[in-house]
């Protein structure tokens, strides 16, 4: 199998051009290639596939082998992918994903796809939809107790469900002991990618980011999506205006508008290609 290793701001996936290739057994394909000793490396493995409502259809699965409804570096990346392997000559294509049709626009100098920005639809905010198991229709800077730590967190949907919490002096946190007990908390029934953001500014927001089944990464494109809808919903930041998220593999770009929906902005980049048998 032909295999194309890209990154979203260190967010790592390994690529299929499902045109081509078929993926037979994805699930147990993700955990043995995610494997950084005796696989290929990554956070997961992401299908590029026909679509019959969409320009093209994605799937992604996890470093643990479970299917995620949506990512938004993976989105960005995708689109890179499709324009300058020559599968769509549009600057503009529509992304089947199991959490909707995505948006993605394309920002480019001399055929090279320098930026993404996606169209990732409406932040949910409803705790039901998250889920989120809670007595108020939305969670929203609500005490959770997680071993010794109590904080509080804002629950956002973005197609996969987040938990936002606004703290101090995140380098320090000690994600690989902390993380586990967010992601399996049984107030989260599906599990939970949990955000956990300083406030710089009403511009600026830093991230760390531990997401079920693959641990902490370097970049989290919902997870920074979820982070501004949750800091404009707790009056941090402003509606309508791009807030830069900072990533320990970069920076994105995001804008919660007055209507809910949700835009991301942010580069892509090949690593390497290869096969595998």
């Amino acid at each position: 199998m032909k295999f194309t290793k890209m990154h979203g701001i260190g967010n790592d996936y390994i690529y299929f051009n499902c045109f081509e290739e078929k993926i037979k057994n994805p699930e147990e394909l993700s955990i043995r290639l995610s494997d950084r000793h005796f696989g290929i490396g990554g956070d997961g493995i992401v299908l590029i596939m026909p679509s019959e409502i969409a320009d093209f259809r994605m799937r992604m699965f996890n470093a643990d082998g479970s299917e995620g409804k949506m990512c938004g570096n993976a989105t960005r990346c995708i689109g890179k992918y499709v324009y300058e392997k020559g599968l769509t000559d549009k600057t503009s294509i529509t992304l089947e994903t199991l959490s909707g049709i995505k948006k993605l626009d394309f920002d480019i100098k001399d055929g090279i796809v320098e930026k993404v920005t996606v169209d990732m639809g409406k932040a949910v905010f409803t705790a039901k939809n998250i889920p989120v198991i809670s007595d108020n229709d939305e969670v929203v800077e609500e005490e959770l107790t997680v071993g010794d730590r109590t904080d509080k967190i804002t629950c956002v949907s973005m197609g996969n469900p987040h938990c936002v919490i606004f703290t101090e002096g995140i380098d320090s946190l000690d994600l690989e002991k902390i993380g586990p007990g967010y992601e399996n908390n049984p107030r989260f029934p599906e599990r939970i990618n949990t955000e956990f953001v300083e406030y710089i500014d009403p511009t600026t927001l830093k991230m760390r980011v531990w997401e079920r089944g693959s641990g902490e990464t370097l970049a989290c494109g919902t997870g920074a999506c979820a982070t501004v809808s949750a800091a404009v919903k707790t009056g941090r930041c402003r509606a309508d205006e791009f807030v830069t998220v900072k990533l320990i593999g970069g920076d994105l770009e995001v804008m919660y508008k007055s209507d809910g929906t949700v835009i991301m902005k942010g580069p892509a980049a090949f690593s390497f290609e290869g096969e595998i048998k």
